[in-house]
C-alpha cells in the first residue's frame, strides 16, 4: 500500500494530467473554430495560470497542439490532434467567456467544453444558403453588375452553398467539396444567364456576376489569419494556415476554370454600372451590409453580433470604396478600412464584452479582392503572365493591408 507522500504525489500527478487534458481540449476547440494561433495562445495561458500552473510552453500548428507545463516542480508534456479547421464565431466567443470566468475545477471546465463542442449551429443550412445567395447578389453589384447578373449570381451562390453543406454532411474532402461547389455555383449562373438571354434580358456585365457567384468560397479568413499569425511570430501555425487557404483557393479556381472552358466564358472585366454617385454610395452601403450579415451568419455568429458586423461593414467598406474613387490605391484604402474595423471591434470588446472575431471576421472577409484572386489564377492558367502577375500583386498587397490594419489596431488596446 503506498505511503501518504506517495499517495499525495499520485493524486497531484492525476490532477495535473486532468488539467493538461482541459488545456489541450480548450486549445483544440479554439483552433478548430478558426481562431488565430496568437489569440489561442493568450487564452490557453490565461486558463493555465488560473489552474495553478507555474509555467507553460505551447506549440501550435494547424493540425496539432503541444503543451509543456510545470507545477510544484512537476513537468508534463502532451500533444493532441486538432482536426479539420473551420470558422465558428459563436464557439470562439463562448470559449473566451469561459476563459474569463473565475477559477473552476478541471472537471467543470471539461463539461462546459463538451457542451460547447456539441452545440448545434445557430442557423439551418437552408437559412445559410439563402443569405449566401443574397451575399452573392450583393457582391455582383459591388463589382459593377446590374440586376440580371445580380439575380443569376444569387441563384448560383445560394445553390452552391446548399450543395457545399450537403457535401460536408457526407464528409467529402474539403478541397474536393470546394471544387465541386465552385462548379455548381458558376454552372448555375451560366445556366440562369443563358435562360435569361433567351427571355430577352441582356447581360452587359456578365463577368462580374460570374465571379460573384463563387466569391463565398474564397478562404479569406484563413489567409488573413495566417498573415496575422506571422505578425505575431506564430510562424508554424501561419504557414500551415496559409497552405490550407491556398489549397482551398486552388480547388475553387480549378472548378471555376472547368466551367470557364466548357462554357467558353469571357472574364474580361466590363465598365461598372453607371449610376448617380449619391445613389451608388447608398446601394454600396446596402450591399456591404447584406454581404457582411450573410457571412457573419455563415460563420455562426449570434444575431446581435450579425447586425453589428453588418453596420460596421457598411461604414468601413463604403470608406474603402470612396477612397478608391478618390484615387487611392487598393492596398492603402483596405488598410484604413481594416484599421477602422479593428478600432471599433476593440472598443466594443472592452466596453460590452463582444469578442473581436464576432466584429471583425465578416467585414474583413467581404473586402478580400476575390475578383483579382480568380483573375490571377485563370490568367496564369492561360499563360498571360504579365496580367496574372499584375492581378496577383494587387491581390497580395490588399490582403496584406487588411491584416496590417487589424494588427495596427491592437496597439491601441489597454493591457
Amino acid at each position: 500500500m503506498p505511503s501518504t507522500p506517495e499517495r499525495d504525489v499520485q493524486t497531484g500527478t492525476a490532477a495535473s494530467s486532468d488539467a493538461m487534458d482541459v488545456l489541450l481540449a480548450f486549445g483544440t476547440l479554439m483552433m478548430r473554430a478558426g481562431n488565430t494561433a496568437a489569440r489561442t495562445r493568450e487564452w490557453i495561458e490565461a486558463i493555465a495560470r488560473k489552474m495553478g500552473f507555474d509555467a507553460i510552453s505551447i506549440s501550435l500548428s494547424l493540425d496539432n497542439i503541444t503543451a509543456s507545463v510545470r507545477r510544484s516542480g512537476e513537468h508534463i508534456t502532451a500533444t493532441r490532434e486538432i482536426g479539420p479547421p473551420g470558422i465558428n464565431v459563436w464557439r470562439i466567443a463562448e470559449l473566451e467567456q469561459l476563459a474569463k470566468k473565475p477559477v473552476s475545477m478541471p472537471g467543470e471546465i471539461a463539461v462546459r467544453l463538451e457542451d460547447i463542442e456539441l452545440a448545434k449551429p445557430l442557423y439551418s443550412s437552408v437559412q445559410i444558403s439563402a443569405v449566401v445567395g443574397l451575399a452573392s447578389g450583393a457582391f455582383a453589384f459591388l463589382n459593377g453588375a446590374a440586376a440580371p447578373e445580380m439575380i443569376s449570381a444569387a441563384m448560383g451562390g445560394g445553390f452552391g452553398q446548399l450543395f457545399r453543406a450537403w457535401l460536408s454532411r457526407h464528409h467529402v474532402n474539403q478541397y474536393g467539396a470546394a471544387a465541386l461547389s465552385a462548379i455548381a455555383a458558376s454552372g448555375i449562373y451560366v445556366l440562369a444567364a443563358a435562360l435569361a438571354r433567351r427571355a430577352g434580358l441582356e447581360f452587359l456585365h456578365y463577368p462580374s456576376g460570374f465571379i460573384a457567384s463563387v466569391l463565398f468560397l474564397i478562404p479569406g479568413f484563413p489567409l488573413i489569419a495566417a498573415l496575422f499569425d506571422l505578425l505575431q511570430h506564430q510562424t508554424v501555425a501561419a504557414v500551415g494556415r496559409f497552405a490550407y487557404g491556398a489549397m482551398l483557393l486552388l480547388a475553387v479556381a480549378l472548378g471555376l476554370s472547368i466551367v470557364i472552358e466548357v462554357g467558353n466564358v469571357d472574364i474580361t472585366r466590363q465598365p461598372p454600372l453607371d449610376l448617380a454617385y449619391p445613389l451608388k454610395l447608398l446601394l454600396r452601403a446596402v450591399a456591404s451590409f447584406v454581404a457582411a450579415c450573410a457571412f457573419a451568419m455563415l460563420f455562426n455568429t449570434p444575431v446581435r453580433a450579425v447586425l453589428m458586423a453588418g453596420l460596421l461593414a457598411l461604414v468601413a467598406n463604403d470608406l474603402r470604396l470612396v477612397l478608391n474613387d478618390m484615387g487611392m490605391m487598393l492596398a492603402p484604402a483596405a488598410f484604413f478600412a481594416a484599421l477602422l474595423i479593428g478600432l471599433v471591434a476593440l472598443a466594443v470588446d472592452e466596453r460590452f464584452g463582444v469578442p473581436r472575431p464576432a466584429m471583425t471576421v465578416a467585414p474583413i472577409v467581404i473586402m478580400i479582392p476575390g475578383v483579382y484572386v480568380f483573375e490571377m489564377i485563370v490568367l496564369f492558367n492561360r499563360g498571360q503572365m504579365l496580367e496574372a502577375l499584375q492581378a496577383s500583386a494587387v491581390c497580395g498587397f490588399a490582403i496584406g493591408a487588411l491584416a496590417m490594419g487589424l494588427a495596427t489596431a491592437r496597439f491601441f488596446r489597454r493591457k
